[in-house]
């Protein structure tokens, strides 16, 4: 892999799959769903700049640069068009790709994410304090407050290994990464997303409350909302099977 593009694995054979991770952990997040997933596709999980094995990459680590970073990574692997699946912040990220460059997507999948993350006082504070927190605390006593305010869900031995994931990224890289992912706003070009969009939230979701789901909804044309009740932002983990069926049916699979 050339170095200066994303660090990135391949699994599978078939119509092409990007998986797009959040902020402050890795592609490695996937694997609850990633061999399911490539039963039927050609699936590429990178990790995004500053993130994990891409992590000398330099900033800016805005959302465009990020999106940026992923269109060349289909230029090298010579993809001119794949569905897109992005998670949390990444869902951010897919947005941006398929506003920047898009014939790169032909189906946009958006799981627990938002077109901004700052609509509420609530959200507006804890935007704005996480920086501080970092700081303060290290990477690792941060992952375990994040485990404990919005994936409560996860069983301890997963929860172990997302601090270990959390723990392990360099925190200034995180605190400008989590600054740019905050200043991301697509409300008003949501209409300009016209490829085929499914958005997944989870019903006891408290890192990227329902709102947020109602919000993409309500932007982007022709677009289905599909909620998964019972799960939180930790959905990937707790509920992998619902996830990859949705996904699986919107797809055509």
């Amino acid at each position: 892999m050339p170095s200066d593009l994303v660090y990135f694995t391949e699994r599978g054979s078939g119509p092409p799959l990007l998986l797009i991770h959040g902020l402050m952990i890795t592609g490695e997040m996937f694997e609850p769903v990633i061999e399911h997933l490539a039963a039927r596709h050609r699936v590429i999980v990178p990790d995004l700049r500053g993130h994990g094995r891409s992590r000398g990459l330099a900033p800016p680590y805005t959302t465009a640069q990020l999106a940026s970073d992923l269109s060349r990574l289909l230029d090298h692997l010579g993809i001119d068009s794949t569905a897109v699946l992005g998670y949390s912040q990444g869902g951010a990220i897919a947005q941006q790709l398929v506003l920047d460059h898009p014939r790169r997507c032909d189906h946009l999948v958006l799981a627990c994410t938002y077109a901004f993350n700052m609509a509420t006082l609530r959200e507006r504070i804890e935007g704005h304090i996480v920086p501080f927190l970092i700081h303060a605390l290290g990477m690792r006593r941060f992952a375990k407050l994040v485990l404990a305010q919005g994936l409560k869900q996860l069983a301890k031995e997963r929860a172990d290994w997302v601090i270990d994931l959390i723990a392990n990224q360099d925190d200034k890289m995180m605190v400008s990464a989590w600054r740019e992912a905050m200043a991301f706003d697509s409300r008003r070009r949501l209409a300009q997303i016209r490829c085929p969009t499914l958005v997944i939230a989870a019903s006891n979701d408290d890192a990227v409350p329902i709102h947020h789901a109602k919000m993409l909804h309500d932007g982007i044309p022709g677009s289905r909302l599909v909620m998964i009740d019972g799960a939180g932002h930790a959905l990937i983990w707790t509920h992998p099977d619902e996830l990859v069926r949705v996904t699986g049916e919107f797809l055509g699979g």
